[in-house]
């Protein structure tokens, strides 16, 4: 038994060095290519569907959670991650083709194969927790998601030069991000194929197996996993945190560059502004993400979750009456990007615990597509609520979008 104990260790740690590079080189991918993409949106079908970029990446990234649990299932994360990153690349090179040829269609359709990537980088994070031991598991999982700030800080700041390096090519300047996020996913997919061996999963379900061996098989689909979170409030709650966070932060987030050019900045500028006030923002989604695992395993989930919550909603307060300050809209971003991590990291980690080993996986596939149909909704809104109403409305229609689980969270805490 003790040798078993020390293999996991070891699989373990080499399991989290690999999903570390992954994640910064795919980091700098999502980075790069999101930075521009409601810009390029709003050039080629105008602000009130600019939001539609954001929206239908998140689509994407929950469309893509279906068959991506299925693959885990099937045959481990290596295949699942890869698969994602895969179709990322080819959905990049598409948002190429639609700038080129001007084709709203073709560029909101590739937004959804763009969105792999993060359906990657949110697999990655239970790929995390598949061997790590109870007590760390808010640990493991945040470190993972940490990785994401080294590439993806770094990916906004270079749009701009991305853009201008490839006009000569007869790409468009909004457009040039892409390419370079398109190898950047093929980077990332080559180091999980080759390196993430033996399997986290596989090994994860052989141990468990093992040590259940005389108990009956259970179903472990998604209608198996739906009906486990339904019946467990724990579940619930891990599931709902990650969602709400999500869609205030991608509501939010998604019309920040619009805004930022609203106040009349030339293109070139723009993208300078945006790749720095993003960068901040996704800065406060990871850089914190091992002090949040800390807090979330020292404090309880629930604790770190009632702080995310909190944390939006100042983030939304502060966006809405920021005006055309870059300064105190990249503080916004900031704070945003904090409660989200807080949401995240403590609602995945309760989910990945409440529910049995062998439903976890599509528990946490179920996850993925609930978080991906509330950002996607965000997004698609947002952009009409700005071009109606303006950003303050949206910033305080964000903040009111929590009330509803500040409720059910401080019930269930009360009980």
């Amino acid at each position: 038994m003790e040798k078993v104990i020390t293999e996991l260790v070891g699989v373990q740690r080499r399991t989290l060095r690999v999903l570390f590079a992954a994640q910064v080189i795919g980091g700098v991918g999502v980075g790069v290519g999101a930075s521009v993409g409601a810009l390029l949106a709003a050039d080629l079908g105008g602000v009130a569907v600019s939001g539609l970029s954001q929206s239908a990446t998140v689509v994407g990234a929950a469309l893509l959670a279906l068959p991506a649990t299925a693959i885990v299932h099937k045959s481990g994360r290596r295949l699942s991650l890869t698969g994602c990153y895969l179709a990322a690349a080819v959905g990049s090179i598409a948002i190429v083709l639609a700038a080129v040829y001007n084709s709203v269609a073709l560029l909101f359709s590739s937004f959804i194969l763009f969105g792999g990537a993060t359906a990657a980088s949110l697999q990655a994070r239970y790929a995390a927790v598949d061997l790590a031991p109870i007590e760390r598991r808010g640990r493991h999982l945040s470190i993972v998601a940490w990785a994401t700030t080294l590439g993806a800080v770094a990916g906004p700041n270079l749009a701009a030069a991305a853009g201008e390096s490839l006009v000569d090519y007869g790409i468009p300047t909004l457009a040039g991000p892409f390419v370079f996020s398109a190898l950047l996913f093929v980077v990332a997919a080559s180091v999980l194929t080759l390196l993430m061996r033996p399997d986290p999963a596989v090994l994860a379900r052989r141990v468990a197996s093992d040590a259940n061996s005389g108990a009956p098989r259970q179903r472990v689909g998604m209608s198996a996993a739906l009906r486990a979170v339904a019946s467990n409030p724990p579940a619930r709650l891990g599931v709902a945190a990650v969602a709400v966070g999500h869609l205030v932060m991608v509501g939010v987030m998604a019309m920040t560059p619009v805004h930022i050019r609203s106040a009349g900045h030339g293109a070139a500028h723009t993208l300078r502004l945006v790749g720095v006030v993003l960068s901040l923002h996704i800065a406060g989604m990871y850089a914190f993400s091992p002090l949040v695992g800390w807090l979330t395993d020292r404090f309880g989930r629930r604790a770190m979750i009632l702080t995310g919550i909190a944390l939006l909603v100042s983030a939304c307060a502060v966006a809405g009456s920021a005006g055309s300050d870059t300064n105190y809209l990249a503080a916004a971003l900031v704070i945003l990007g904090l409660g989200w991590s807080c949401t995240m990291v403590a609602g995945s980690t309760l989910l990945s615990e409440s529910v049995p080993a062998e439903l976890r996986t599509s528990a946490q596939g179920l996850s993925d597509v609930a978080m991906g149909l509330a950002g996607a909704s965000a997004g698609a809104l947002s952009g009409v609520v700005v071009s109606a109403w303006g950003f303050p409305t949206l910033a305080l229609i964000a903040a009111l979008a929590t009330s509803p689980f500040v409720v059910l969270a401080t019930r269930k805490a009360r009980g």
